[in-house]
């Protein structure tokens, strides 16, 4: 039994797909408010004063609050049929292919956000831990569920769902800091493309 693991954002993609989400799927009016909102936020981020994950949580919980799951997910929808396929990094989508060929269990752990992570895997056949939006009545509280899927809570997360021990071999692919507690359990590394000891 052999595991590959692999971040989303920066590692199949070429860029970040969590903030042209955000912008791709809030109504105009909210994206104008949030900003003066943020601002405050997203300079103490520039800054390394606040961590991407409690950036990413403030960020989701203005973005998101009180919207309608439906009219999310129809967003999603729209954002994994004509964005994100612009995004994907070919050779990283042939390494996919690569371990589903080869019969080993795929993940996409990302801090990403359920709505069009879960589509997309749904059509690559991958499986997914991310963060997810909680959801109350048919709206979005804005909260997780779970947490920030980053760092060792990409860890933790995994095993909740199998147990590692039974891999003989295990496969990660990361391009951040934020991959390096899934990555530390790896045999066989990638780093921003390139294989590391």
């Amino acid at each position: 039994m052999i595991l590959a693991l692999f971040d989303f954002d920066g590692t199949i993609t070429t860029e970040d797909c969590y903030t042209k989400f955000l912008f791709f799927s809030t109504p105009k009016a909210r994206l104008y408010l949030g900003y003066f909102i943020l601002l405050p936020v997203i300079l103490l981020y520039k800054l390394d004063v606040l961590p991407a994950n409690k950036t990413r949580s403030v960020l989701s919980k203005v973005a998101f609050w009180r919207r309608s799951e439906s009219d999310v997910m129809s967003k999603a929808h729209d954002y994994v049929e004509h964005v994100l396929p612009s995004l994907m990094r070919q050779n990283m989508l042939e390494k996919i292919q690569w371990h589903q060929s080869q019969g080993h269990t795929v993940f996409v752990i990302s801090a990403s956000l359920h709505p069009y992570l879960s589509l997309w895997c749904k059509q690559h056949g991958i499986n997914l831990i991310c963060s997810e939006l909680e959801c109350v009545d048919g709206k979005y509280t804005g909260n997780y569920t779970q947490g920030d899927c980053s760092g060792i809570r990409k860890v933790d997360l995994l095993k909740k769902q199998i147990n590692i021990s039974n891999y003989q071999h295990i496969y990660a692919y990361g391009d951040t800091e934020e991959d390096s507690a899934m990555l530390s359990i790896a045999h066989t590394r990638f780093y921003q493309g390139q294989q590391i000891i």
